[in-house]
């Protein structure tokens, strides 16, 4: 019976035939999306895309049972019945066409997927009030369950120690190469190259409100700037950087940050705590630079200490002495 206010069906007025033929659709569907996972992950992650294409063998074979199924009670012709036609139904979101999606999110959202379908079709068999379909709808969620284990012992046999330590591995580097590098070197030119502007105004005019314009406007300004560079420079086909826009976003918010935090301690009125306080921000934003490098890039402490700090302290004098002059 079609719902008073909607074209959707609701779940409750499904027949036992509509009930199979939606999960026989479920099935097709979540197996063509692990072979979508498969063939997306199969260059860089060979042992995950063996997972995927196991876990959509698992799935064809579950959706020619129930084929089988609803030939021998009701026939050849299965109807057209998908999640989308059910009041009510869990709606999954087309993240599988992100191209974006990295490893630890496929993973995710494979785990999710099959929860998902094995908790729906769980809560289903409760509010059936007819024992065939209570019946049908407890063995499509203990299906389900049952595909939540085997992902789990095919992640077992393909995924070993050592081939899951080289595809962290990789996906740790695309990290490193999308968001880590683009945000370091923008957080390095917000930090360091707004300094002889915002230090020169504020030696030349002692008003910090004249210095928190110039530092938010060159700050602002860069971080536009070098956002837009980063998305125009590559768009990661060829490099393997990954998306132009994530680095660009990477790297213009970290180049905004980088000059404001020594911008914003001018909203002080005094000039002279106010210049004590920018002088500790920049101490603090250096710092963190030299434990980014240290951390993400490999950099020796000690180098990219002398580096950063060397670079930071020629271009804060150079502004003292401007202004001061």
């Amino acid at each position: 019976m079609l719902s008073r206010f909607s074209s959707r069906r609701h779940f409750d007025d499904l027949s036992e035939q509509e009930i199979l033929a939606l999960a026989i659709s479920n099935e097709e569907d979540d197996g063509r999306i692990y072979r979508t996972f498969a063939e997306r992950l199969r260059a860089d992650f060979p042992a995950s895309a063996a997972v995927f294409e196991g876990m959509a063998a698992e799935e064809d074979g579950h959706r020619h049972r129930l084929i089988e199924l609803h030939r021998a009670r009701f026939g050849e012709v299965i109807p057209l019945l998908r999640r989308e036609h059910v009041a009510g139904s869990y709606a999954r979101s087309p993240v599988w066409l992100d191209p974006d999606l990295g490893l630890d999110r496929i993973r995710a959202i494979a785990h999710q997927m099959e929860e998902a379908a094995g908790s729906f079709y769980a809560a289903a068999a409760k509010r059936a009030t007819d024992a065939r379909t209570r019946d049908l709808l407890g063995a499509l969620a203990a299906a389900e369950a049952g595909h939540v284990q085997r992902a789990d012992a095919l992640a077992e046999e393909h995924l070993t120690a050592q081939a899951r330590e080289s595809e962290d591995q990789s996906a740790h580097r695309q990290f490193v190469l999308t968001w880590v590098q683009p945000g370091l070197a923008g957080l390095m030119d917000g930090s360091v190259s707004t300094l002889a502007p915002i230090f020169a105004t504020a030696f030349a005019t002692r008003d910090p409100w004249t210095t928190f314009l110039v530092g938010a406007a060159a700050s602002i300004g860069a971080g536009i700037s070098m956002g837009f560079t980063e998305v125009a420079s590559d768009d990661g086909v060829i490099s393997g950087r990954g998306s132009a826009w994530k680095r660009g976003v990477s790297t213009g918010v970290m180049t905004t940050l980088g000059g404001m935090g020594h911008a914003l301690p001018y909203l002080i009125p005094d000039f002279w705590t106010a210049t004590t306080v920018a002088i500790l921000v920049v101490f603090v934003e250096l710092w963190a630079i030299v434990w980014i490098q240290n951390r993400y890039m490999q950099t020796p402490f000690l180098r990219a200490a002398f580096q950063v700090v060397l670079g930071g302290a020629l271009v804060f004098a150079a502004g003292v002495l401007i202004g001061g002059g």
